[in-house]
């Protein structure tokens, strides 16, 4: 199996001592989808930020095949898309289109295919009509957006996104989870960080635990089972599961467990139909 990403006894520690990272290991492979899910302060955002070789602590990262080391990383930055939690980190020239332009112009493309990538990022977000905008005008939600489409327009293999949805409206939201769906069935691999355990199992095949050091890692739905689990590092259930879990516990319910609406109201059904 080739993988997309290898990390090996990953160890980081901030200036002051404190550890962010232990020994992390894991490996994704290419085309899959991970969660990484976690408490505050467990070290998700450090972790994303060793994929392009923005920090670099000891042990090893490969991303499809190659080391992130110095010598490697303008090879690795051009496979691996990164969306900043903060979208301003990566807003920063005078216009929207000159920002999404900047990354396929960076790779020495010409002018037509910059053009071209650059008006697909912005459809592919819906902020083609917003492309000679200063970014600094835009709502916190448009630069969210705007943020996935920077990295989007380089085509990335691999897209690691740190909490992509935080502050969308519900609209918005629904268009980045469709957005990263028709990626992810095209053969992206995705790599989210998120507080939000309902999106998971919309996005990620398999979930990794973190708290510093990786506390379980497997596929989406086995994990995201594990109640007691979840709740020891501050997480919840899955709104569905969790309700139909409650509903398992009384007798009340005895099928396969729901993880989103779609499979709630099919097992609805499903329980209604037997019990006529």
């Amino acid at each position: 199996m080739e993988y997309a990403v290898e990390v090996e006894g990953l160890c980081y520690s901030y200036p002051g001592g404190d550890m962010a990272l232990q020994d992390v290991t894991f490996r994704l492979r290419q085309g899959g989808s991970l969660g990484l899910l976690g408490p505050n302060g467990a070290g998700k955002s450090t972790l994303l930020l060793h994929l392009n070789g923005l920090l670099v602590g000891t042990g090893s990262v490969r991303i499809l095949g190659r080391r992130v080391v110095k010598e490697n990383l303008n090879w690795v930055r051009k496979r691996v898309g990164m969306v900043f939690q903060d979208p301003e980190d990566q807003l920063i020239m005078p216009s929207l289109w000159e920002d999404v332009a900047f990354g396929p112009r960076n790779l020495g493309l010409d002018e037509h295919e910059v053009e071209k990538d650059a008006l697909w990022a912005l459809q592919a977000t819906g902020m083609a009509d917003l492309a000679q905008r200063s970014p600094r005008s835009l709502s916190f939600g448009q630069k969210k957006r705007a943020a996935l489409a920077t990295a989007l327009s380089m085509r990335p293999k691999i897209l690691v996104l740190d909490e992509p949805t935080s502050n969308l409206d519900p609209r918005s939201k629904r268009d980045v989870v469709a957005l990263m769906k028709s990626l992810k069935e095209s053969g992206t691999t995705i790599i989210l960080s998120t507080h939000d355990v309902n999106l998971v199992p919309l996005l990620a095949d398999e979930v990794l635990l973190l708290n510093r050091v990786v506390v379980a890692m497997g596929g989406a739905q086995e994990i995201l089972s594990e109640r007691k689990l979840l709740e020891e590092q501050g997480l919840e259930m899955p709104l569905y599961a969790g309700l139909f879990e409650e509903l398992r516990s009384e007798g009340r319910y005895s099928g396969q467990m729901p993880f989103t609406c779609e499979q709630a109201k099919s097992a609805i059904l499903r329980a209604s139909n037997w019990k006529k």
